[in-house]
């Protein structure tokens, strides 16, 4: 190696000596829709996951809903927290396919950036209002395209629009975080969902507990190795059919048990309603001073990027009377701090 390189070209040819023959490397990255100066330090896909981290609309994640509205308990998963938990997931079986860790990692951290409020119950009332429906992963793509004009390396897009199924992804690291958000949520939304006490671990599939164990971990772990032993020197990755079988089934069951006409979602109807009113509202008042064509978009990307706080305050502030505001609480406080010697 030429001694004068640059750390970027030490990293990428380190990429191209070690990865699988199989793995995408930064250095032969389909590029960007508008070429940048190259970093010194970092590679594209590196590059690529640092705007997203400093991106607001990540930063935005930790005020959305995962599964649980609103959530009282501060150890439940928010969709931040869930996104944290994918690109671990994925690093995991990326390092040990000997894929791209960066690319993986940037894939992973952006897959969620267009989630609406309130989870799949605010991506549902959108579906209902906007025109050609409306779907988080395109919304994503929006965000790190349009509304944040992050620049990204397309496969890194490719990622994050193709992290869903009903998509086929280019790269075997888009492949590895489409698997990665499925193991994540189906584990962690069965943690949550004990802690809230809807359900018990004992209520889980019989045949689901035996393969994969009934302890949180345990099932994890073994997830992740049923996709890295059937993807070990393959260009596809995929989990082992019988593994992917009980995978499945476990998801089905929290969608009849958890996911639809739990208590989980028995706030979901007031979310829905706060999304609706919102949605009419903005259109309304947009109309002197939009095009009309424009409306539905616009009022569609400042929805969707809401945390849930954020919505449900703005719908206090246009729909709920106020009356005369008293002195916070914490006023109490500081009174304490006086007579108190």
């Amino acid at each position: 190696m030429n001694k004068t390189a640059s750390i970027r070209e030490k990293l990428e040819q380190r990429e191209i000596d070690n990865l699988s023959e199989y793995a995408t490397k930064s250095r032969y990255s389909a590029g960007r829709k508008k070429p940048i100066e190259e970093c010194a330090l970092r590679t594209c896909f590196q590059r690529d996951r640092d705007r997203i981290l400093h991106s607001k609309a990540f930063r935005r994640l930790k005020h959305k809903t995962q599964v649980f509205l609103s959530p009282f308990d501060d150890h439940f998963r928010t969709r931040l927290t869930h996104t944290l938990e994918v690109s671990q997931i994925g690093r995991t079986i990326a390092r040990a396919l000997d894929l791209n860790e960066d690319l993986v990692e940037a894939i992973a951290l952006g897959h969620d950036l267009g989630h609406t409020p309130f989870g799949h119950c605010g991506e549902g009332v959108l579906d209902e209002l906007v025109k050609g429906g409306f779907h988080h992963n395109i919304q994503s793509v929006r965000v790190v395209e349009v509304l944040e004009n992050l620049n990204l390396c397309r496969e890194t897009i490719d990622g994050i629009l193709t992290h869903t199924w009903g998509y086929t992804p280019k790269t075997p690291e888009a492949q590895v975080v489409q698997l990665a958000d499925k193991v994540a949520y189906i584990n962690h939304d069965i943690e949550d969902s004990i802690r809230a006490g809807i359900i018990s671990e004992s209520d889980l599939p019989k045949d689901c507990i035996d393969y994969f164990s009934s302890i949180q971990s345990k099932r994890l772990n073994k997830m992740i190795s049923e996709i890295i032993k059937n993807s070990i020197n393959k260009p596809v990755v995929s989990m082992s059919e019988e593994g992917w079988y009980y995978t499945t089934k476990l998801r089905e069951w929290m969608f009849e048990n958890v996911y639809i006409d739990s208590p989980a979602k028995l706030e979901e109807n007031k979310a829905r309603k706060v999304i609706r009113e919102l949605f009419f509202l903005y259109s309304e008042m947009l109309k002197p001073v939009c095009e009309p064509e424009k409306i539905e978009r616009v009022v569609t990307d400042y929805i969707s990027g809401m945390t849930d706080r954020f919505a449900v305050e703005r719908f206090k502030d246009h729909f709920v009377p106020t009356g005369l505001k008293l002195s916070p609480k914490e006023d109490y406080l500081f009174k304490l701090a006086k007579i108190i010697d």
